[in-house]
């Protein structure tokens, strides 16, 4: 009987070993944060059954996107800035139409996920084809960050919420802070000349 009690419990450790070592644990990976840069990029946006393309910046604390489509939303511009939004369209201003309303929510979860990112001095996440994303929770639900390997956004994913964001042709723009913060100058003095 004790041969057969030990017998099973070399089989069960033997499992748990074989289990364990088939799955491994989701390592967490650090990378820079490139979330405070200003830029420019394309923007391409699913909410459900709505597709939205456009043009996203960023500039300090003031964001905005420009859609170039679906026709509904075509002209239109999104400005979010000192926590209030205004619109646009071929220079009239105007409260956020109803087809922008969802584009507006999407947005406002964007921006607030990014700033709660962008104070961290170092993004973790896990690794995944060249990208790291990102998780964590907001009040419309969780979401997935996705920044490339320079710590800047690529991607934005609230799967409760069947939103995604996807960033392409991103550009810097303006003076960096990572630049500011981190860059030495050093100065020479001219040359004498003597005569």
């Amino acid at each position: 009987m004790k041969r057969l009690i030990t017998s099973a419990a070399a089989v069960f450790t033997a499992a748990v070993c074989l289990v364990s070592c088939s799955s491994p644990l989701k390592s967490e990976t650090k990378r820079r944060n490139g979330l405070r840069n200003s830029f420019t990029a394309d923007a391409s946006v699913t909410i459900d059954k709505m597709q939205a393309e456009g043009k996203l910046c960023r500039s300090g604390d003031a964001w905005d996107i420009e859609f170039t489509s679906p026709n509904t939303l075509s002209g239109v511009k999104l400005m979010f800035a000192d926590g209030s939004v205004s619109a646009s369209y071929k220079g009239l201003s105007f409260s956020v139409p109803q087809s922008a309303v969802p584009v507006k929510a999407m947005m406002t979860e964007l921006i607030s996920a990014v700033e709660e990112n962008a104070s961290k001095e170092e993004l973790s996440g896990e690794e995944k084809d060249d990208t790291l994303r990102i998780s964590g929770s907001l009040d419309a639900g969780s979401y997935t960050l996705i920044v490339d390997t320079d710590g800047n956004l690529c991607g934005f994913e609230m799967p409760n919420n069947k939103l995604t964001m996807s960033f392409t042709n991103f550009t810097l723009t303006g003076s960096q802070p990572e630049a500011q913060t981190s860059a030495e100058t050093t100065t020479s003095a001219p040359a004498e000349t003597t005569a």
